[in-house]
């Protein structure tokens, strides 16, 4: 079987690491597969490092990063029974080829441009890869969206008579096409429980007139008479734009990130499979 790899941006904040070091355990747990981490900026081991590691050229650097399971990491019990699931029962062990999963949530330069150079590079040292789509825009993210807003709004006591789904923001045209349909979605689920609820797009690194900042939607919905305003939080792990967030003037609540969302473990499971029969086409007939 092709090793997942999970390409992740990367940060400084060490709660980003355990955030994602538990979506990692997530998916062990539910498929059996157990990924290795290349981030795309700040932290090593770079994805760039972890493809040369399986390609065998003697090139991979800090794969000493350790994702196994410790004694208190019980599998995941499943509580989304998921058709994809079935498929993986029991340990795997990875060989031949690689599966990338891009751990991202918009469509920048990350996704369309450095990544896809990696992944070529790496094939050209004669690495099996496949890259698969991320997460942007999908379901998955939506219901993750969802419940992880209810939780916050059972802490603060009620519901919100307003949101705003805080993405980071990107200056490709394009890249914050995820976070657009991820805020109708949103609307359309919290819509079916309790009637229309406003749900507003808006960006920690704001990239113009069309892509608001979290702070000015904020004002925004004020201004239109709205008092319990929760910031549905777009982004995959605690970081500098999670923290801003936490402190922003007016936000009744603040949903957690995304990333150890059981849904997302699903999700990259099925990037896998897809990837997997993209890899082996036999596989399919």
């Amino acid at each position: 079987m092709p090793q997942l790899v999970l390409a992740v941006h990367g940060s400084a904040d060490p709660e980003a690491a355990d955030t994602i070091a538990r979506l990692a355990a997530l998916i062990t747990g539910l498929g059996g597969i157990q990924p290795l981490i290349g981030h795309l900026d700040v932290q090593r081991p770079s994805l760039a490092d972890v493809l040369a590691h399986l390609s065998g050229d003697g090139r991979g650097r800090g794969l000493e990063q350790g994702l196994d399971l410790g004694p208190d990491e019980a599998p995941y019990a499943n509580p989304y029974p998921d058709p994809y699931a079935a498929p993986y029962a029991g340990p795997e062990r990875a060989g031949r080829g690689a599966v990338v999963v891009p751990l991202l949530l918009g469509d920048g330069y990350h996704r369309h441009i450095d990544l896809p150079a990696t992944v070529a590079a790496a094939r050209a040292d004669g690495l099996e890869c496949a890259l698969t789509a991320g997460l942007s825009g999908e379901v998955a993210v939506a219901f993750s969206l969802y419940e992880r807003l209810r939780a916050a709004e059972r802490r603060a006591g009620g519901k919100a008579d307003a949101i705003v789904l805080a993405s980071a923001g990107s200056g490709r045209p394009g890249g914050t096409d995820g976070a657009v349909r991820a805020a109708r979605q949103l609307r359309q689920l919290l819509g079916g429980e309790r009637g229309p609820v406003p749900v507003r797009a808006a960006y920690c690194s704001s990239t113009g007139p069309d892509a608001p900042a979290v702070p000015e939607m904020i004002e925004r919905l004020r201004v239109s008479g709205h008092r319990r305003i929760a910031l549905a939080t777009h982004l995959l792990a605690p970081g500098r734009f999670t923290r801003a967030l936490a402190g922003t003037d007016g936000a009744w609540a603040v949903s957690a990130p995304l990333a150890d969302h059981p849904r997302l473990a699903h999700l990259v499971l099925r990037r896998y499979t897809a990837g997997r029969l993209a890899l082996t086409p036999g596989l399919a007939a």
